[in-house]
């Protein structure tokens, strides 16, 4: 999603600063877009995120738009999930987002503008058995996001959270079709399904929205579908 996240931005004129893990797919991305520059970003690294976007700033003048996008997952239910796991998924799903906030909020501040896009899911609204560490996480970003968005009231930055369901990713396409088979729209979700959401949340056209989740899920959430109704509407 990421990538896709990415690719809408670009798309829209802006100068992006790639930040992963994944060093030689980051560096192929933003390679081939212009306005666009990779940095190696572990983003449980405090100190990384302070010369990342001390960097980003220097080159670009200001950092407009946060997506904080990374994160990670291992099944496992409450008694199978081992700690180490449990807390990996946390810091890497729940501390980096504080961290990728913590480091470029102040700089929003000051401008007096300026866009989160948190990266929740529905497992941040709703509980899925055998992911013990990734619902929490999800709930936690989403939480966090509204808490964010009241500690910017008034600053003219908006914080806000995307749930995604089931997306053709590497992760998503791990879960069972089970999960979205019964869903209102009953199929797998595309990156740029999500993207759109996010270019919104993005730019100008949301002015007025912080502090809110938006769904981008089927309608996976609502409930599933009776089979009769299921049948019906084929």
């Amino acid at each position: 999603m990421g990538a896709s996240h990415v690719r809408g931005l670009a798309a829209e004129g802006a100068r992006i600063a790639v930040c992963d893990v994944l060093d030689e797919e980051g560096k192929a991305l933003a390679e081939g877009l212009p306005g666009a520059q990779y940095h190696h970003l572990d983003v449980t690294d405090e100190e990384a995120w302070q010369s990342v976007v001390r960097t980003v700033e220097d080159t670009f003048g200001s950092v407009d738009v946060l997506v904080n996008n990374a994160g990670i997952v291992h099944f496992g239910g409450v008694e199978e999930q081992s700690p180490e796991h449990f807390r990996r998924i946390l810091d890497v799903n729940v501390v980096g987002t504080f961290l990728g906030m913590h480091t470029v909020l102040p700089g929003m501040r000051r401008r007096g503008h300026g866009s989160v896009v948190n990266i929740s899911s529905a497992a941040g609204l709703m509980g899925f058995s055998e992911g013990i560490g990734y619902v929490t996480s999800k709930w936690g970003i989403r939480g966090m996001t509204k808490a964010a968005a009241l500690d910017m009231a008034g600053s003219g930055v908006r914080v806000n959270s995307v749930h995604p369901g089931v997306i053709r990713t590497p992760m998503g396409e791990s879960a069972a079709p089970g999960l979205f088979a019964d869903q209102p729209v009953p199929r797998i979700g595309e990156p740029e399904e999500v993207t759109r959401m996010v270019l919104f949340l993005a730019c100008d056209d949301a002015s007025y929205t912080t502090g809110g989740e938006f769904l981008v899920d089927g309608g996976q959430t609502i409930g599933h579908v009776g089979q009769a109704h299921a049948t019906a509407g084929r």
